[in-house]
């Protein structure tokens, strides 16, 4: 069977693609069901694009890859598809937004999008291989045990990274693009927990503090939530993207101001009071526990002097930790790395080195910010995909 254009995955960049396309376009994916990562994204809810969504939001090889896709299809246009068809929406913090009712909602406006612009989409049917005769790419594919060759002239790489393979995440992607000569870079996991070895926050899992997290010169300010295996809420997602194996990280438990004042104040007021009860109505009373096991808290606070006073609060703003490692793939939102962006246009996604060979979304070296920005990538590169496609034929 022939095809002009056959996507390879119908998560959110690959199915952005088909509504661009034009001609025969084909999407495959091996799952039951499109969209599966919009749909449990976001608590159900898929926090499907950020108001503030900028090149400075991504980390990847070459910080410029993602303009151009960025600038020409932005946040604003996919607000407006999002509005024409009816679905409602709310901001949260940092301009994220999401869906006030579900996450389907997306997957069907998708649906829809690809049903107008007359594209195909097969699922549970997997790629068994992929070549290229000179002339078309060729396809073979198994559904339901049986196998047939497709061809197209335009082959679109979707499948994502390595994030999350209980949902059947692979690097099909990278496999593919090294098999035509593509290079791709070191991935690893990325908005991802943190994880230690010795457990020592069992005790305050549960607790959650606003904090301003730092890990190789980058800081967010934003929850920290303490696990029975080590650190996650949205500090600790962000800041994994940029931590190396090995690297320290630094927490700063007042992020929005200095405390030293503060407890010099209630010296002069509350000296006979113990030192932990104060620190307790700054900070969750759990977690100054914890903290009076690996630092020293004793005494009233008439007993601390203004210099034990300042040590103690530059080690709050400032505590560091050294990570054992992530939760790695199993529970990373995004993967780091993917297929070179040397390799790449960044106007139409296509490769330099392969007429009608493009990768969009997570398959690329290009990884958001948590908070909508991965989804604004898939929409963006799509988008850009679909158009370089559509103005050829």
């Amino acid at each position: 069977m022939t095809w002009d254009t056959i996507i390879l995955g119908a998560g959110a960049a690959g199915m952005m693609c088909a509504t661009q396309c034009g001609g025969r376009t084909l999407v495959l994916d091996h799952a039951k069901a499109a969209g599966e990562k919009i749909r449990i994204s976001g608590g159900g809810r898929c926090n499907f694009t950020n108001i503030y969504a900028g090149p400075e939001n991504f980390l990847s090889g070459n910080p410029h890859f993602c303009k151009s896709a960025l600038s020409r299809y932005t946040q604003w246009d996919f607000i407006e598809l999002v509005a024409a068809h009816g679905i409602a929406y709310h901001e949260k913090t940092l301009g994220q937004l999401f869906c006030d009712t579900s996450a389907k909602e997306i997957i069907s406006m998708l649906h829809a999008e690809m049903t107008k612009a007359g594209a195909e989409l097969w699922l549970e049917t997997s790629v068994i291989n992929v070549g290229h005769d000179g002339t078309v790419y060729s396809v073979t594919v198994e559904a339901s045990g049986k196998r047939q060759i497709l061809t197209c002239t335009n082959l679109v790489l979707a499948t994502g990274g390595k994030s999350i393979p209980k949902m059947g995440a692979t690097g099909l992607a990278y496999d593919i693009a090294r098999q035509f000569g593509l290079s791709v870079t070191d991935t690893r996991a990325g908005l991802v927990p943190f994880t230690f070895s010795d457990g020592r926050f069992k005790d305050i899992s549960g607790v959650a503090h606003p904090v301003r997290a730092t890990a190789n010169g980058t800081q967010f300010d934003e929850a920290m939530l303490f696990t029975h295996r080590g650190l996650s809420g949205p500090a600790m997602l962000q800041i994994s993207s940029y931590w190396h194996e090995g690297q320290p990280i630094s927490i700063d438990l007042f992020p929005d101001n200095d405390p030293f004042e503060e407890l010099r104040t209630r010296r002069q007021d509350y000296g006979r009071r113990n030192l932990t009860t104060e620190l307790a109505t700054l900070l969750p009373t759990r977690l100054v526990d914890h903290l009076g096991q690996h630092m020293d808290l004793s005494g009233n606070l008439a007993d601390q002097s203004d210099t034990r006073l300042r040590a103690l609060c530059d080690d709050l703003k400032s505590w560091q930790l050294s990570p054992s490692g992530t939760e790695g793939y199993r529970t990373a939102e995004v993967t780091l790395g993917g297929i070179d962006t040397n390799d790449l246009s960044s106007k139409t996604m296509e490769a330099k080195t392969r007429n009608g060979l493009f990768a969009i979304g997570e398959a690329v070296d290009v990884t958001g910010w948590l908070g909508g920005f991965n989804f604004q990538w898939a929409w963006s590169s799509g988008w850009a995909a679909g158009q370089a496609i559509s103005e050829r034929s």
